[in-house]
């Protein structure tokens, strides 16, 4: 059976401020990380121009990508839903226990050389692509200390919704296109110029997007946001934002 994360829910966000020995052991129940290659973290290229960022074909062991297809949430509207929104099967729910694990903060602290305990964490989850709303170019939220971008496709034909990191504002001007198939990872820490985008694409486009922000108010807003904008887009069937 499916199973609701409710709001506030730890699979939701994360607080900074949560007493250490509750955020390692009851607010990541991970056995072990058995989903995410974290070697292939560790062995990743971080580049330092134009701005500080890495990404990976494939992060994700082999055996644990059907479950986790079969595990996505049902998402039939544009946009970008926080957890506690969605009903995700239990191989997802994993793979986002793994996101959100010691291992993995450690693992990307250490690549940006950066300690992330000190930050709170978020996922957010997309289904749909719209061409029209999705892709624009933005650099992230200046309340964005790291953003990771999961993709989650099996497949990807199309030129469009292929992520571009970018020079300028200018979507011709990459330095690296990814595209959104199962397992591509790309990290990258925000600064005023780390613009990124991708061409327009209608239809299904997987991801988890994870970040670590700045504060936990920001966090909670933003959470806040996306279950009204979430709210709205269940009434009208298309993007509200």
């Amino acid at each position: 059976m499916e199973q609701r994360w409710p709001p506030g829910s730890v699979f939701a966000l994360r607080s900074a401020s949560v007493p250490t020995d509750l955020r390692e052991d009851d607010m990541s129940t991970v056995a072990a990380v058995k989903m995410l290659h974290l070697a292939q973290l560790e062995a990743a290229l971080l580049h330092l121009e134009p701005f500080e960022y890495l990404t990976i074909a494939d992060v994700l062991y082999a055996d644990s990508k059907a479950a986790i297809i079969e595990d996505f949430p049902n998402i039939d509207r544009n946009g970008s839903f926080p957890l506690s929104t969605l009903r995700p099967g239990p191989a997802f729910r994993q793979l986002v226990d793994e996101l959100l694990s010691k291992e993995f903060e450690i693992a990307v602290g250490k690549k940006f050389s950066m300690d992330l305990s000190q930050y709170p964490t978020m996922v957010t989850v997309r289904g749909r692509c719209s061409a029209g709303s999705d892709g624009h170019i933005h650099p992230d939220s200046k309340d964005k200390v790291i953003t990771v971008l999961l993709y989650l496709n099996p497949v990807w034909e199309s030129s469009g919704g292929r992520l571009r990191l970018l020079r300028s504002k200018n979507l011709d001007d990459f330095v690296a296109e990814v595209p959104p198939t199962m397992g591509s990872l790309v990290i990258f820490k925000r600064c005023d110029h780390s613009w990124h985008g991708h061409l327009p694409f209608e239809g299904q486009r997987r991801s988890l997007q994870m970040n670590w922000v700045k504060s936990d108010r920001y966090m909670r807003r933003e959470q806040f946001r996306h279950q009204v904008s979430s709210f709205f887009k269940r009434f009208t069937g298309r993007n509200a934002g």
